[in-house]
């Protein structure tokens, strides 16, 4: 009877202990959209593509990870445009691995969650603006001029006048 108390209390404690990763899973898609669409862009992550939209907008569908992910995107006659998706804590998964650690597992879900990237979260949309080849990005406007002011009467001066007209 003991072992089977045992064994149920361990099951529980192991399928809670990775709240986010059942909860959430360890991927996510991204919509990646461009203007103009029809680009093709590229999710790198340290230097490695993960993914390819080949026209967009498009999906991909990533492993979470602490890293960020590196959006590239290029289309004929415009300049290579890039974006860094950042990778942050799923604000679920942290509430739920701080319960479940509290109260089960002493720690478990978070290392679990952490090990898996079940824990993190990217945005998922991603907005890229194309600029063309050739026109120069707008530049900032220049500060105005200094505000050049009258100069402001001396009251004790203005007595002095009219008493001597």
């Amino acid at each position: 009877m003991k072992l089977e108390l045992f064994a149920a209390m361990g099951v529980s404690v192991t399928a809670l202990a990775s709240c986010a990763t059942l909860l959430e899973g360890t991927s996510q898609e991204i919509l990646v959209s461009t203007n103009p669409a029809g680009a093709v862009c590229t999710l790198e992550r340290e230097g490695q593509v993960i993914a390819t939209i080949n026209a967009t907008p498009g999906a991909a569908l990533v492993k979470r990870r602490k890293q960020d992910i590196t959006v590239r995107c290029k289309k004929d006659g415009f300049q290579e445009a890039t974006y860094v998706n950042d990778s942050g804590l799923a604000s679920g998964a942290v509430a739920g691995n701080v319960a479940a650690d509290l109260l089960l597992t002493a720690g478990l879900s978070s290392i679990v969650d952490s090990a898996s990237g079940a824990d993190n979260q990217y945005e998922n949309t991603v907005n890229v603006t194309m600029i063309p080849i050739g026109q120069a990005v707008a530049p900032t406007a220049a500060p105005p001029p200094p505000a050049t002011m009258a100069p402001v009467a001396d009251p004790e001066k203005a007595k002095k006048k009219e008493k001597s007209s």
